[in-house]
């Protein structure tokens, strides 16, 4: 999605993350692109998608309209070479169309696959809402760049929205925002049938990949 970076540097102000026990603690050793322990790929018997549309214990993050009539729900992982093409390259038009005329209500949520993408998730989470997709953009735009060298790069997108180097290790020692992001990620998998990302839900039509055409053909279709 290409939103406007300089309003999101402009924004400026440190973020005070709140302080917690670490759960995973970057800031003591090389962050890795190991797959999370006992996140491996979900193998559901079958989705219920009964509570789908209910936003999870940590809060959901949303553009567009309350009462669109199309909901669209994305899982991405920031270390997704195909969430990155699709955000890139697919998204800044689907916003323009649907989006921003209030066609659609779009829903992010993260399925981290890797220590990287837990610890770029958390770093959004912790920031104010408003800089939250700002944060994403950056991260899929700059992807090939901060999945090798993370922390360095990490922290200097952090410090874009407003973080310092204290509040950005806080924010990676953040029990209660790791456990919401992997909440977020498990219910996915063991409820909703996620394997893969990206994955999108149009209010309950699932699209797996970044298959933007059919993306668009379902919305179209969900509208009526």
């Amino acid at each position: 999605m290409k939103l406007d970076r300089r309003h999101f540097i402009a924004a400026g102000g440190a973020v005070a993350a709140a302080g917690a026990l670490a759960f995973y603690t970057f800031g003591n050793r090389q962050l890795t692109g190991m797959q999370l322990p006992g996140l491996s790929p979900a193998n559901a018997q079958s989705a219920d998608l009964s509570s789908l549309h209910e936003a999870p214990q940590l809060g959901e993050r949303v553009l567009g309209e309350a009462d669109a009539p199309v909901t669209v729900i994305e899982y991405a992982s920031a270390t997704c070479g195909h969430c990155a093409n699709f955000h890139n390259d697919a998204f800044p038009a689907i916003k323009e169309d649907y989006i921003d005329t209030g066609k659609v209500r779009f829903v992010f949520r993260e399925f981290p696959l890797d220590e990287l993408a837990l610890a770029a998730f958390m770093l959004a989470r912790c920031a104010p809402e408003n800089r939250y997709f700002p944060i994403i953009d950056v991260l899929f735009e700059e992807q090939r760049t901060w999945t090798q060298n993370a922390r360095e790069e990490l922290l200097k997108i952090a410090r874009m929205a407003g973080f310092t180097p204290e509040s950005f290790e806080e924010c990676l020692q953040n029990e209660d925002v790791a456990k919401g992001i992997l909440e977020i990620r498990s219910t996915a998998a063991e409820q909703y049938g996620v394997k893969s990302t990206p994955t999108f839900f149009v209010n309950r039509k699932v699209i797996t990949g970044n298959q933007p055409d059919e993306l668009r053909q379902a919305i179209e279709d969900a509208a009526g």
